[in-house]
Order: C-alpha cells, then sequence, then structure tokens
C-alpha cells in the first residue's frame, strides 16, 4: 500500500508540474501583455517597461519558469489588480466559503444518494426503483439557475422562511446557507443515486450473491457483508469527481445567492482580467482535482482489496 501511495504522489507530483508549465506559457509567455493587464490599457510604454523590469520579466524563460514556480510553492501568488491586496488575502477564505458550502452539501447529498441508490439496486423493476429513477431523472435535468429560481419563488417570495442572498455580510447565519445547499444537492443526488443504483443492481446479479442467497444467510449480511462494499466502488469514483465539480462548478450558484465562494472569484477575475488571480484559482482547481484522483485511487484498495495498480 505504502509504494501505491508513493506513486500516485509522484504521478501527482509530475501533473502539477505539467500544468504548472502550461499555465505559465500560456498566461505569462507574453510580458508585454502581462504589463497591460496588471498597469491598464492607458498605462505609458515606458511605465511598462519599468514594471517588466522590476518583476524580473527580462530574464531568461526558464529563470522566470523556476522563479513563478517557486513563488507559488511558497504562496506568493502577486497582487490582485480587481482586489489591491495581495491574491492570498482574497483566495483562501473565498476557497474556505467554497470548502463550508460544499461541507454541507456532502452531509446530505451523500447519505440521501447513497441510501436511495442502494434501496433502487436491491428492488430493481419495483415500484421503489421507478420512483427513485423519475425522482432522480428529473431532478438531474433540471439546471441549478432554474431550481434556484423556483426554489427562491417559493421559500423567498412565497413563504418568507429563508433569505434570498447568501452574502454574509452580518456574519455566519446557516439561513442563508439552505438555498444554495438545497439547490447543490437537487441538482446532484440524482447522479449520484442513479449510479450507486445501477452498482447495486449489477452486484446483486452476481453469482457470489446468488450463492450466499441460496446458502440461507440472512438478507442483511448480504447486502451489508457483501454486496454494499463493492456497490460501492462506482459511486465513491462519482463522489470524488463531484468534488472538483464542487470546487470551480458552482458559479450559478454562487453568483445568483450573492455567495462569496471560490466559483465566484474566479469568474470575477476573469470577467477583469485579474491575471495573477486567476493563475492562482487554476493551481488550485487542479491541485484539488488530482488530490482527489489520488485519494480515489487509494480508496479502491481499501473497497476493493483485489484492485492492483500499474
Amino acid at each position: 500500500m505504502l509504494t501505491v501511495i508513493a506513486k500516485r504522489l509522484a504521478a501527482m507530483a509530475l501533473t502539477m508540474l505539467v500544468v504548472s508549465l502550461l499555465i505559465f506559457l500560456l498566461l505569462e509567455i507574453s510580458p508585454g501583455s502581462v504589463a497591460t493587464k496588471v498597469l491598464g490599457p492607458y498605462s505609458t510604454e515606458e511605465q511598462r517597461r519599468l514594471w517588466l523590469e522590476q518583476n524580473g520579466y527580462f530574464e531568461p524563460l526558464w529563470v522566470r519558469y523556476g522563479t513563478w514556480l517557486w513563488n507559488f510553492v511558497t504562496g506568493d501568488f502577486g497582487q490582485s489588480t480587481r482586489f489591491k491586496v495581495p491574491v492570498a488575502d482574497v483566495l483562501w477564505p473565498r476557497l474556505w466559503n467554497t470548502a463550508v458550502l460544499g461541507f454541507w452539501t456532502f452531509a446530505i447529498l451523500i447519505p440521501l444518494s447513497l441510501t436511495l441508490g442502494v434501496l433502487a439496486g436491491m428492488r430493481e423493476g419495483s415500484k421503489l426503483d421507478r420512483g427513485i429513477s423519475i425522482v432522480s431523472v428529473v431532478t438531474t435535468s433540471i439546471p441549478e439557475f432554474a431550481s434556484a429560481v423556483f426554489f427562491s419563488a417559493i421559500f423567498v417570495f412565497g413563504l418568507k422562511w429563508l433569505p434570498g442572498t447568501s452574502g454574509m455580510a452580518s456574519g455566519f447565519d446557516w439561513r442563508q446557507l439552505v438555498l444554495p445547499v438545497l439547490v447543490l444537492v437537487v441538482y446532484d443526488y440524482g447522479y449520484v443515486a442513479r449510479m450507486t443504483r445501477a452498482s447495486m443492481a449489477e452486484v446483486m446479479t452476481t453469482p457470489y450473491i446468488r450463492t450466499a442467497v441460496l446458502k440461507g444467510l440472512p438478507q442483511r449480511r448480504v447486502i451489508f457483508g457483501h454486496a454494499l462494499l463493492n456497490a460501492l466502488i462506482a459511486p465513491f469514483t462519482v463522489i470524488m469527481l463531484q468534488i472538483n465539480w464542487l470546487l470551480s462548478g458552482v458559479i450559478v450558484v454562487e453568483v445568483f445567492f450573492a455567495y462569496k465562494g471560490f466559483g465566484a472569484l474566479l469568474l470575477e477575475a476573469s470577467l477583469n482580467q485579474d491575471i495573477f488571480l486567476i493563475e492562482a484559482c487554476a493551481m488550485v482547481a487542479v491541485f484539488v482535482a488530482v488530490s482527489t484522483q489520488v485519494i480515489a485511487d487509494i480508496g479502491y484498495a481499501y473497497l476493493n482489496p483485489r484492485i492492483r495498480f500499474g
């Protein structure tokens, strides 16, 4: 197992190195463009030249990349042109806000979707299975912006139970998290539940499950002792992928509810051409994506020890 972890960590480091090089070449290859974005389109040629000289942009490309990469490793992401503060001062609070949103989304999504998916898979073709499948398909087919409007109309304007925005201007307020979490859970629940249902249904038809049933083992033991562990492998993969989606793919939800998270920050950085903030957001998003895949690979071995890694 330690060898497997070491290999995955080495692959993760290599992937991050390759991605960092691509990001650097895409955004930093033209020093004049960087200077224009930082100083603004109305800066003079002399001002841009001085800025480039002060920031080492006249150094050889490999020296610039090494310095740029070292700054990232040490947490120096540069100065945000949009917020006029160091990028780290903006990035980490926004990332934490999305982590809070993701935690509560997953705390509800995972038990709900796994439970309903397992129940549907155990009774394939039953009324319960069809009912869960229909609800899953319907909820997954409705985009986040549509469900956000729908739930806001009910709980904000109709019943007046919840606030319509989640800016947390007066500090943390759990009521402001309800609607963003509800929208994310409703949208993503169906996908995970359907994957769990398909995996569970497949496992229930395998020879070793049929043998266990024919031997007279109690159904609870057959389900929890034999079927469930193998059925969770596919949903586990899907759940780990949802972390990447939740990090940068919830822009619609965060913008709709004015929630100051990572997705909204990435959109704001792109709209304002805040190059250093874009670079930091891209590197963090890739780091999370690669990290979750490493965790998923290691998790396979615990869910099914027969899996061997190359």
